[in-house]
């Protein structure tokens, strides 16, 4: 396992040894206070440690002050252009600032941010793009001069040294790009750099199927090499679906207790049940459900009669689909029969009862 120094955001360590921490970001709007603490806390009932917002403009720093005081998890200021934001961020209570030092106006403000961030014990993470890399670096990059890795490495470095020259040291480095062998080679090269900690990421990687096979392969590989200490899987999709990939990639890594063991057949043309509705709908209930049952029994959805009535004797609460309607199981005995509209709530309730 690489060796790190370590940051605190809130109530979350970040490298030094620490497990690895879930991000997400809302995309709500950020003038919106109850439409982002709706979003951070459905976010954080489904394992996310992390959130980040942005920050556009002063206005939307007071309502990161309003959602602080609502939420549960540690908020993240998004930080581009306007240094006056970081420090209105700071001061309503911010944990931690994502921006590029580079971007903010110069070394007076570089200074500003890094003075009140170290009064405010507000660690701030580097956050690199291939997409804005300072203008040398991006010209050395298009002329073939420097590799993808190299460019993303050098920015990082250069931003992490504006920082240390101000005596901060908080620092956590994020370098994505937006394909998997570009990533790999980039956090692998960084990892050599510097002991601070690294989030992982692929930026830009698409919408929820292809997005999230590019995250879990480009991840799943840094982590299983010891690189990363916090990750986000950024994806074209609602934020809850980028906590849902996150988290398995750890647990399949064994980097998080596995979560609510499921069993659901892939469909076929004798299902005449929305089982994959049903099959998602359940999911859903039993990973809020973890959080505070953590050993919730084995349930199974299944479609038909085929597979069905053998499933269900394996699990301790199961749904066998029929003509519009489920078998209930419990211990693989039939309880009853069940509508779809009430089948999801009939195995919350039997589920619990087991507990």
């Amino acid at each position: 396992m690489r060796k790190t120094r370590q940051v605190r955001v809130g109530s979350v360590l970040i490298g030094g040894g620490a497990p690895v921490s879930v991000q997400s970001m809302a995309n709500a709007d950020p003038h919106d206070a109850a439409a982002l603490i709706e979003q951070i806390e459905s976010c954080a009932a489904r394992g996310c440690d992390l959130m980040r917002l942005t920050v556009p403009d002063l206005d939307a720093a007071k309502v990161l002050g309003e959602v602080k005081k609502a939420v549960s998890i540690p908020l993240i200021a998004d930080i581009h252009f306007d240094y006056r934001c970081a420090l209105a961020a700071i001061e309503n209570g911010v944990d931690a600032l994502r921006l590029n030092p580079g971007n903010i106006g110069g070394a007076a403000n570089v200074a500003a941010v890094a003075q009140a961030a170290k009064a405010a014990g507000t660690p701030i993470r580097i956050g690199v793009n291939l997409g804005s890399l300072q203008k040398d670096l991006d010209a050395r990059y298009r002329a073939g001069e420097m590799s993808c890795a190299e460019a993303l490495v050098a920015s990082a470095l250069e931003h992490l040294k504006l920082l240390e020259d101000e005596d901060f040291h908080d620092v956590v480095i994020s370098a994505k790009a937006s394909n998997v062998p570009a990533t790999l080679a980039t956090y692998r090269l960084l990892a050599e750099k510097t002991d601070c900690p690294l989030h992982l990421g692929v930026t830009e990687a698409g919408t929820l199927i292809p997005g999230a096979v590019r995250n879990s392969v480009a991840l799943g590989i840094l982590l299983s090499e010891g690189i990363g200490d916090t990750i986000r899987v950024s994806l074209t999709a609602k934020p809850e679906k980028e906590v849902k990939v996150g988290l398995e990639i750890l647990r399949s890594l064994g980097l998080r207790t596995a979560g609510p063991s499921i069993t659901s057949c892939p469909t076929c043309g004798r299902t005449k049940v929305d089982l994959v509705r049903i099959a998602t709908q359940v999911e859903d209930a039993l990973e809020t459900l973890a959080f505070d049952h953590p050993n919730l029994p084995h349930v199974a959805v299944m479609g038909c009669v085929v597979n069905g009535p053998g499933e269900a004797k394996g699990a301790e609460v199961a749904l066998c689909g029929g003509q519009g309607e489920f078998v209930l199981y419990v211990k693989g005995q039939p309880v009853e029969k069940v509508s779809e509209s009430e089948a999801v709530q009939k195995v919350v309730e039997h589920v619990l009862h087991l507990q």
